[in-house]
């Protein structure tokens, strides 16, 4: 029944500050509508997993975490490095992928990830 997803949404306290950092940071062109489509490519898959309330795997105070795939995580590490975001959390490597995870302007914590 289901085909994908259909969109992220969630309300920010400063849209236009929230809106730059996506932007600059993850190069995500937020259109004049406040919200961008990101077109899957071949290969690509959507995780939709549910955490208990205590797992520590994201902050327990923040209900969702942002899970972006990247073509390649070195290259975006030297951008977040050359504009001045640091890694929340030390890059970590599974059998699933490669990860890193960064802070939004409103202190979400934002997985990224290269399978």
């Amino acid at each position: 029944m289901i085909k994908g997803f259909g969109g992220i949404f969630w309300r920010t306290k400063n849209l236009e500050v929230v809106k730059k950092w996506y932007s600059e940071v993850l190069r995500i062109e937020i259109e004049n509508w406040n919200g961008t489509m990101i077109r899957p490519q071949a290969g690509n898959e959507t995780i939709f997993s549910f955490f208990t309330e205590d797992d520590s795997y994201f902050p327990t105070d923040q209900q969702v975490m942002l899970n972006f795939q990247v073509h390649n995580l070195d290259e975006t590490m030297k951008h977040l490095e050359q504009i001045g975001v640091p890694l929340a959390k030390e890059k970590e490597i599974s059998e699933f992928g490669t990860f890193i995870w960064i802070e939004d302007p409103e202190g979400r914590l934002v997985e990224l990830w290269e399978k």
